[in-house]
């Protein structure tokens, strides 16, 4: 983490979806626990949480067309998939201060609230949200997340999964020319941080790596994998920490998800997670 900025690496991936009951039955097919349903305050969103123990993935779609959507109803008329990150703040007000000092004119801290229905009845858990405009993280939609309830997100029972997955270990975005936006990341992370080549950026969060890619680059990591014609910037993939890639490919295999191996480990292909390449890879 940097100490001076509060920014403490990924902390959620956000996932658009047009029906929230059959995106968590989607993730429960492929051994993922799913958490119970929220209600974003004031907002249009429900949503579903596959919580690890470093980070989580949040499946969002719209409960209340008529309500405010965040604009997520204008990405679900084009495709569901990875539409942002959060990334993790452990006190937002710093985050804010340390990014306005650096000229990235942030909006914020801002407070976000969700009803989480549990079956001992209803939770608020609560959030303060740091929003900054798009050059600040060229090439992906982002915002800055502290919790302020954790314990009420985070259940012992829900980060057993039973295909072993155990974090958010990177978020790959493909862009069209990754070496351009090195500049931007080394501002937010820090020099030592940021790697690259002409077809692709790394970029170590502190918890969870950017990896940034070129269109051609992200055939090679996937091949044999139907990826969509999108064009960049665009997020295409998960890669989830597993502490065994066998025993997680056992798992899958036994339960009949079809899944193709790649440099690093095995990958489920995005018609099976509503548009999101998910990697399974070690812990």
């Amino acid at each position: 983490m940097r100490a001076e900025s509060a920014i403490a690496g990924i902390d959620h991936a956000l996932v658009g979806v047009r029906d929230l009951e059959a995106a968590r039955a989607a993730w429960v097919a492929l051994g993922f626990t799913v958490t119970p349903r929220g209600r974003h305050i004031g907002w249009a969103t429900g949503n579903y949480c596959i919580m690890f123990d470093r980070g989580y993935v949040e499946l969002l779609g719209i409960v209340d067309p008529a309500g405010f959507t965040n604009d997520l109803d204008r990405f679900l008329a084009e495709r569901e998939g990875l539409l942002g990150i959060a990334l993790r703040s452990t006190d937002s007000e710093r985050t804010a201060r340390w990014l306005a000092a650096a000229g990235l004119t942030p909006a914020g801290p801002k407070d976000l609230k969700r009803a989480l229905e549990l079956p001992e009845g209803t939770v608020m858990p609560a959030f303060k949200l740091v929003s900054v405009p798009p050059a600040t993280t060229p090439g992906l939609k982002a915002f800055f997340c502290q919790h302020l309830t954790p314990e009420l997100i985070r259940r012992p029972a829900w980060v057993v999964h039973a295909n072993r997955a155990i974090a958010l270990q990177a978020v790959v975005t493909v862009a069209e020319r990754p070496g351009d936006l090195a500049a931007a990341y080394a501002r937010l992370f820090g020099d030592g941080a940021v790697q690259g080549t002409a077809d692709s950026l790394a970029v170590d969060t502190g918890e969870g790596n950017l990896l940034f890619v070129t269109a051609v680059e992200l055939g090679r990591l996937y091949p044999g994998i139907a990826l969509p014609s999108i064009a960049p910037p665009w997020i295409a993939a998960l890669r989830i920490g597993v502490p065994s890639i066998a025993e997680t490919a056992d798992y899958l295999d036994e339960k009949g998800v079809r899944t193709l191996p790649t440099g690093r480990g095995i990958a489920v292909p995005p018609a099976l997670a509503n548009g999101a390449v998910v990697e399974f890879v070690p812990a």
